[in-house]
């Protein structure tokens, strides 16, 4: 087996070859030789430079395809992720407005948006009744031209009447809520890890196999009325979420 030369940053031997090459392409990665989006040697190229062998060189990458700083494109190679978005779980405010207070640009392709019945789920969640109207939409999210979520959200038709006729490729739902002077206070949110089907995890250019983080919300305006309920799909290599907490006075 090779040897890495010593020359590299950050470098032991007393860690496996694979993670010493870990390290080295993580080091060009934050000293810029490596720029998001660009395509990283091949790893028969890695492993001739480093004079270890093939396998050596993927299980380095897979360390790092696994900490969402390389990604995977069948066919074409392994290129560099950006830097993921982050976003405060404690914060309630529209995807749109997240992204450009991080200085990332937004942008939302809406998929599906209809008029459909509540039904019983529904109806429970809101409040009304199964015959009632709410809507439907289905969008992906984009940072920087990447997609990142995969949105489903569900609105009772009652609280905005005239949604199908706004068109939410122009307007962020946020702004709708504005238009219509409702001003969501709070919301509850769970988590959970799953795997999507093929369809969907194509439109967000992952594999089916890969976990992605599913966040339900039913958020409340200051009538204490339910406005939306929503599932969010995330690409776990785009995105860190930040919680804060602060320690109880009854502890």
């Amino acid at each position: 087996m090779g040897v890495i030369s010593l020359t590299e940053k950050k470098i032991s031997y007393k860690s496996p070859i694979y993670l010493q090459l870990r390290e080295v392409i993580r080091n060009k990665i934050e000293d810029e030789e490596y720029l998001p989006g660009m395509q990283i040697p091949s790893e028969n190229e890695l492993a001739e430079t480093y004079g270890i062998n093939r396998m050596t060189v993927r299980n380095g990458i897979d360390t790092l395809v696994n900490e969402g700083l390389l990604k995977r494109v069948q066919g074409k190679g392994v290129y560099v992720s950006g830097p993921k978005v982050e976003r405060d779980l404690e914060v309630l405010g529209g995807f749109s407005q997240t992204m450009r207070e991080r200085n990332v640009k937004p942008s939302t392709k809406v998929l599906e948006k209809i008029i459909r019945k509540a039904g019983e789920k529904y109806s429970l969640i809101f409040g009304i009744k199964p015959e009632d109207d709410i809507y439907y939409v289905k969008r992906i999210c984009y940072a920087d031209e990447d997609p990142i979520s995969l949105d489903e959200i569900f609105i009772p038709k009652y609280v905005i009447p005239k949604l199908e006729g706004i068109d939410l490729n122009v307007f962020s739902i946020y702004e709708v809520y504005d238009l219509y002077n409702i001003n969501l206070t709070w919301a509850y949110q769970t988590l959970d890890i799953i795997t999507l089907d093929q369809r969907d995890a194509r439109m967000l250019d992952i594999d089916d196999t890969t976990p992605v983080m599913l966040f339900e919300c039913t958020s409340y305006d200051d009538a204490k009325r339910i406005i939306e309920f929503s599932r969010t799909y995330t690409r776990g290599d785009k995105c860190k979420f930040n919680v804060k907490f602060n320690k109880s006075n009854d502890a």
